[in-house]
């Protein structure tokens, strides 16, 4: 009986892990979604649209930045969970792929998350000009979009 339970077990977690790969791609057009919808909403005057773009200009050089010095690390952890795999008797180099499929998956959510962010604070405070309400939905919406994007990196 015990067996039976466990092979049952086996088989849900089977089913639920062939999923994930769809989890993933619905999580994609959500943001995507949901992305377009805030740039959709006005910016606002001239100075205030200037303002945001040197804001997203810094943003972006920061990541840039940032990815150059993180791209170093993966290469270099990739490599010792390459050898380290290949030595252990239970193991495979493999796992220095997934290692650095995490890390441009993490990379593209933090990309993903700082586009939306940098677009969606100048909207949100336009609309606040207006009415607090739709400043709330703007800056919910934003929210809702980058903690779907970090799940990305699951």
């Amino acid at each position: 009986m015990q067996s039976f339970n466990n092979q049952k077990n086996r088989n849900r977690m089977d089913l639920i892990v062939s999923y994930l790969p769809l989890f993933g791609v619905l999580a994609l057009v959500f943001v995507f979604w949901k992305n377009m919808w805030v740039a959709k909403q006005e910016e606002g005057n001239e100075k205030m649209s200037n303002i945001a773009k040197n804001i997203a200009d810094g943003a972006m050089s920061f990541l840039k930045a940032e990815y150059k010095l993180l791209s170093i690390f993966v290469l270099a952890v990739a490599v010792l969970l390459y050898f380290k795999g290949n030595s252990e008797a239970d193991s495979n180099g493999m796992v220095a792929v997934s290692f650095i499929i995490g890390a441009i998956c993490s990379g593209l959510a933090g990309f993903i998350g700082m586009k939306v962010a940098t677009k969606a604070n100048v909207r949100t405070t336009n609309a606040a000009r207006t009415s607090l309400g739709k400043a709330l939905e703007v800056a919910l919406w934003k929210r809702l979009v980058l903690r779907r994007a970090c799940m990305l990196r699951l």
